[in-house]
């Protein structure tokens, strides 16, 4: 396509539509260096932190720029261009997602080295498998409100950018905690441990509904989609959309996953610069997979049970480390205990994460076990939306 530089040859929406795009992207650039500055101060004491790590302070305001960059771009693809992607541009543009973070990580290795590294590829592959969870609850509730599926990338993207500023927040936050009290190690570890027996009953998704139903009760609610609005107007009344309930269920989603995954990567890694970017490409590709991963939700039957693992692996991690950093009165007469196998490194982390994805996939999509698992719950999927269309 010829693109043409003057002026006046411009129509006046697209000349908008460049000047909205320039000043989205100046924004994200000016965001990027803000929080690389954040992430900066304070320094780690005696822990790996950034700037101080091996990792130039330059290369992180670089990184932080681009990355955000490409996610506001992305942004700007959905809203210019609101379509249901074919598989094979969902493939290619996972695929590439995927390589992103690979070549990232094996930049991270150069720089820094091996430790830096491992952490970085355990960080990224935990979150990444968590946001695939995350997703799949995604499906679920894009299915509950039968969403328009040519409005779905739009939810999405609502979804990862209140993901993304969450853990933002949750990892300065963090940041600053485990700074001022290494004891809070303890505390996360219990979560976690906690967290992954949850995991397992699988009884969030009714609490969040039925928080969703009392913060929206009170709302004038229309029963049909008017496109992607949350407004709309019916019989001369101003009302809400569906899409209002929508956005506040992925909302609370976002939030409850923040509060495990944030946690879940401070348990392999004390640096925010890796916690940071960890996450980001964990979110990225994530519109993409959506498409790619709707057939399999009822196949992937053991992941959640592999997350569950993971979760209680990093829990068990965090205790250890904050044994080996005791300052606890109580424990141990507020003494470090000096136990070799209480250091868990990052190398033995990083194939235990993998092996459990790895395992739990392979038994899902190739075993007995997981061809009986999947089928039942195939057959309680059918079963519950054929209840849900007679309640409709």
């Amino acid at each position: 396509m010829n693109v043409n530089t003057r002026t006046n040859d411009v129509p006046p929406g697209a000349a908008a539509d460049q000047h909205y795009g320039c000043h989205e992207i100046s924004g994200t650039v000016q965001a990027a260096e803000r929080l690389a500055a954040i992430l900066t101060y304070p320094p780690t004491k005696g822990r790996s932190s950034v700037g101080t790590s091996g990792i130039s302070l330059q290369f992180e305001i670089i990184a932080l720029v681009v990355l955000c960059v490409i996610l506001a771009a992305d942004l700007l693809y959905v809203t210019k261009r609101p379509h249901i992607p074919s598989m094979k541009e969902a493939g290619i543009f996972v695929s590439i997602y995927i390589g992103l973070a690979i070549a990232f990580g094996g930049l991270i290795w150069w720089q820094a080295g091996p430790q830096l590294g491992q952490e970085f590829y355990a960080g990224w592959i935990t979150e990444y498998a968590l946001s695939v969870d995350n997703l799949f609850v995604f499906i679920i509730i894009m299915a509950r409100f039968s969403v328009p599926r040519k409005y779905q990338q739009e939810v999405l993207m609502f979804g990862i950018i209140i993901a993304l500023i969450l853990r933002a927040i949750f990892i300065v936050l963090g940041a600053a905690i485990i700074e001022q009290w290494s004891w809070v190690f303890y505390i996360f570890g219990a979560f976690l441990l906690w967290t992954a027996w949850n995991q397992l009953k699988d009884e969030d998704e009714d609490e969040e509904s039925g928080l969703v139903s009392k913060l929206t009760s009170k709302l004038p609610i229309s029963k049909d989609f008017d496109g992607a609005k949350l407004r709309t107007v019916v019989d001369g009344k101003k009302l809400f959309t569906p899409m209002v309930l929508v956005f506040v269920t992925i909302g609370m989603t976002d939030l409850l996953f923040a509060f495990d995954s944030i946690p879940a990567i401070f348990g392999l890694t004390k640096s925010a610069f890796i916690v940071f970017t960890a996450n980001i490409f964990a979110l990225m590709g994530l519109r993409q997979l959506y498409f790619l991963l709707g057939g399999l939700m009822n196949r992937l039957v053991f992941l959640k049970h592999a997350l569950s693992f993971i979760l209680a692996f990093i829990g068990v991690k965090l205790v250890f480390h904050a044994l080996h950093e005791n300052q606890v009165p109580f424990i141990n007469g507020g003494e470090p205990l000096h136990y070799a196998w209480l250091d868990i490194s990052v190398g033995l982390s990083l194939l235990v994460i993998l092996g459990a994805i790895v395992i739990a996939t392979v038994l899902s999509l190739w075993s007995p076990w997981g061809k009986r698992a999947a089928a039942n719950a195939e057959a309680t999927a059918v079963a519950d939306a054929a209840e849900h269309a007679k309640h409709d």
